[in-house]
């Protein structure tokens, strides 16, 4: 296994387990962070996957084995890690992957501070180092750095609980989908003592994922928690991924809400808070968001798609609050860190300090038509991306960027098509005016990038 850039992604590492990724090239890569860190000391939590354990083990062997300590926070969100490597002032490595089958797993890795490491920030050279030492012996000498457990997750929860002013709230009915993940161990506790009645979906941790896969961009992974919210009559209906650092909304009609209005919305209240303030968002957000920002007084300032390259930007601008169409949504006030259950939080604040139903709440921040993300199979990515270039080329008023994949737009609309950092996919979103003009739109992209 001494080749690893299949596995080391743009600003994470994910493979399939064992065949890409065991415990062997897990414990060089634990030696390896060690040493391109530098870390005296680290922190390590794990998702709830059958391997996720194991492979942490193997971790801190590594990094034990060139002297590092390791604080071993055992189950947790990647949240609760980022809360870890921020309240310790500790490196931090999280066990997941995510959203994906249950055959992967994978490391999203950061510096003291939950400071993200990626492609150029140290992954590189971490992945190389690793290969190196698969190639000739892992070396060194076992046992050298101690490994403490320690339980992290009711600071976790009490510190998220200090972020957002959920005193006087209504009551509210909750409906909570965890897709087996790790928001089954988190979100008891951050909810405990809140005004929620609350339902929990599949809140039994589970890495094979037996009633539906933990990822809620897809909606058909949305349908129980929609019917759930239905039946119950429910004020809201929140979904988390596997390792519940992305939350997913549902109205109290049983209707998705997209990523850029839960984005408006949180940054409208945190400019209440930081007038003028900067809010980072996506590339393939709503045209909606940076319009409100600029309304609420805030500037908005758009990067490309991903979690080291957000919060690298929001550090750089020192902007209060980012958000992602994928539900990702990162925080001044949590290191700049993405965190699903903040987020989740803000919207419980939002619909339960008035009596307004979370449909007629959220009415303001979306705007748009949107297309949600497609995602098509393309042998060939670069020659795909010029053919649906050369298809809206010369069209009056359309203008091209390469910010992240290609984004094309004209006066009412917008396509941007991106690769996928972690499958052989070629991702589509598109925006229009309203729904007709975005389906047209959309279709002709598809059209042109399937020929």
């Amino acid at each position: 296994m001494g080749d690893l850039t299949r596995i080391f992604k743009a600003y994470d590492v994910r493979g399939v387990v064992p065949q890409e990724l065991d415990e062997r090239t897990a414990e060089a890569v634990g030696a390896a962070f060690a040493e391109v860190t530098g870390a005296r000391s680290l922190v390590i939590a794990h998702d709830m996957r059958a391997s996720s354990g194991p492979l942490a083990a193997a971790f801190a062997r590594g990094a034990t084995s060139r002297g590092a300590d390791v604080v071993n926070a055992g189950l947790g969100s990647t949240d609760l890690l980022y809360y870890a490597s921020g309240s310790l002032g500790l490196p931090g490595v999280m066990f997941t992957a995510s959203h994906n089958p249950a055959e992967y797993n994978g490391m999203k890795m950061c510096r003291a501070g939950a400071v993200p490491i990626g492609g150029e920030t140290g992954l590189i050279e971490i992945r190389d180092r690793a290969a190196e030492l698969l190639d000739s012996g892992l070396g060194g000498t076992p046992g050298r750095g101690s490994v403490t457990e320690r339980d992290l997750l009711a600071g976790y929860a009490g510190h998220l609980k200090t972020l957002v002013d959920l005193s006087g709230i209504r009551p509210l009915k909750v409906v909570v989908d965890a897709g087996n993940g790790m928001g089954g161990y988190t979100v008891p506790e951050v909810f405990d003592g809140l005004p929620v009645d609350l339902t929990p979906l599949y809140f039994e941790l589970d890495g094979s994922f037996p009633n539906h896969e933990a990822n809620p961009i897809e909606p058909a992974n949305l349908v129980d928690l929609q019917k759930a919210v239905i039946e119950r009559g429910a004020d809201i209906g929140i979904a988390f991924d596997g390792d519940a650092d992305r939350c997913w909304v549902i109205d109290e009609r049983g209707e998705s809400v997209s990523p850029s209005t839960i984005t408006a919305l949180v940054a409208a209240r945190e400019l209440a808070r930081h007038p003028g303030a900067t809010i980072i968002h996506n590339l393939i957000t709503s045209r909606g968001v940076p319009e409100i920002v600029r309304e609420h007084g805030g500037v908005p300032v758009r990067t490309r798609v991903g979690h080291s390259f957000i919060k690298a930007e929001m550090a750089r601008t020192g902007a209060v609050f980012g958000g992602e169409h994928s539900a990702h949504y990162y925080f001044r006030d949590f290191w700049y860190a993405d965190s699903g259950m903040l987020a989740a939080l803000h919207v419980l604040a939002a619909l339960g300090g008035q009596d307004r139903p979370l449909s007629q709440v959220l009415e303001r921040y979306a705007r748009y038509a949107a297309s949600g993300e497609i995602n098509s199979t393309v042998a060939d990515q670069a020659a795909a991306l010029e053919t649906v270039r050369g298809a809206f080329t010369g069209r009056e008023g359309v203008t091209f960027d390469e910010l992240d994949g290609l984004t094309v737009s004209g006066r009412d609309w917008w396509f941007n098509l991106r690769p996928s950092n972690t499958e052989p996919l070629l991702r589509l979103n598109a925006e229009a005016a309203d729904e007709r003009k975005m389906a047209a739109v959309r279709d002709e992209a598809l059209a042109a990038l399937r020929s």
